[in-house]
Formats: structure tokens, sequence, C-alpha cells
């Protein structure tokens, strides 16, 4: 696919999820795209390898949650980003908000750092850690990830994230009965999204969830 039909293809995405984009905003996501389809053939980075797929699985995903976003989250903490998913795209639609993108894998952490400064995201840290030894100064707004799991292996990997104001927004597939269950003894489930990714027929969900005091989230499986 040229890059021309692409960029036509993230136009008329963006259409579709109401997202609004500055013609800078665009291009940058391109960009990203092109560093992505670069980096992926000797890096492995994503199982998705056509860029016309990427522009929907990964661009368009991504920023389906951006209208759900809380408003007063402006600290957000991508956790398992790999490959910059969802945050690097909201970066870029965010200027205005902090987010921090978290992975473990080095390989896919260089190719943040690459991206951070090929696109000048002033807005977005790189941090090449496991998400149970990051110790921040202050709690984020929200940790957000599409990578995890379960919802409760979220919860109890990312507790010490947030405090009782803060959520986690997870992006899942088809809506998860089980683990909305096992989870809800030690959160409250404030809201579960159905979103419609332009050119995806599978489901997709964003499940929000917001901490409940006095409900120790290391004990729930016992």
């Amino acid at each position: 696919m040229q890059s021309t039909s692409l960029a036509a293809a993230l136009e008329q995405g963006l259409l579709e999820l109401g997202v609004h984009t500055a013609p800078d905003q665009r291009q940058a996501l391109l960009c990203y795209l092109e560093l992505l389809v670069r980096w992926n053939s000797s890096y492995n980075l994503t199982a998705v390898r056509e860029p016309e797929q990427m522009v929907y699985r990964h661009l368009l995903d991504s920023l389906a949650v951006a209208p759900l976003l809380p408003l007063h989250a402006r600290r957000i903490i991508d956790v398992g980003t790999g490959a910059g998913l969802p945050g690097v795209p909201l970066a870029i639609l965010f200027p205005e908000r902090q987010f921090d993108l978290l992975d473990s894998n080095g390989k896919k952490t260089r190719f943040l750092f690459q991206v951070k400064t090929a696109l000048g995201l002033a807005n977005m840290t790189v941090l090449h850690t496991r998400v149970e030894s990051w110790l921040q100064q202050s709690p984020y707004d929200a940790v957000l990830s599409r990578a995890f799991a379960s919802l409760l292996d979220m919860v109890e990997c990312c507790s010490h994230l947030i405090d009782e104001r803060g959520c986690y927004l997870a992006m899942k597939g088809i809506r998860p009965e089980a683990e909305l269950e096992a989870v809800s003894a030690c959160c409250d489930i404030r809201r579960v999204h159905e979103l419609r990714v332009p050119g995806l027929e599978e489901q997709r969900h964003l499940i929000e969830l917001g901490s409940r005091t006095g409900h120790p989230v290391g004990t729930v499986r016992d």
C-alpha cells in the first residue's frame, strides 16, 4: 500500500472515530508507522507486517480510546507498551499530556527512544524497567495498557502507581466477563466502553477501573 493510500486510510479512520488531528499530527503518525515498519523487519516488534493493517490494528486501534481518556488524566503511564502502543499515537495526539511508556524489553525501548528523538515528542518518556520495579515520585492519573494477560494481573502489578483518585484503563478484545468478576473484589468497575475501530471486525473494549480504599489488592487471590 502506497504512502498516499496509507494517509487516506488514516484520515478516513480518524474521521470515523471522531478524532480531530492537525496535518502535522497525521504526518507524525505516518512517520511513526514508517519507523515501525523499518524496525520491525529486523527486530520483530509486532506480528503485524503489512503497513495497511498497521494503520487499522495499531494506529486507529490505539486512537479509538482517545475520546475516552478522563479529562483529569494529565500524567499517564502505558505499561507493557511494546512498540509504543497505544502510548505513541496518544502522545502525538495530546501534546499537553505527559505519557510515560514502560517496557522491560530492551530492543523495544531502543526503538521507542528512536521514535521520541525522530518525532520530537517532548511529552513522552521511555522507561526500560519492569513495572514492579518502577517507583515514580508522584502518582499517575491513569495506568493504561493493552498488553496485560488479565485485569487482575494489571491491578496487582500496577497498584503502586496510582492513588485513590487514579484509574486503570485496560484495552481488551471481547468483553472479559470472567476477568471483570475476578477484579470486582478490589476495584470499582466504572465503565466498560465498547469500541468501534475502523477497518476491524473484531470486538474491542476499554475497561475503566477505579481503586477501592480498604481492599488490599495483593490479597485478592487468597
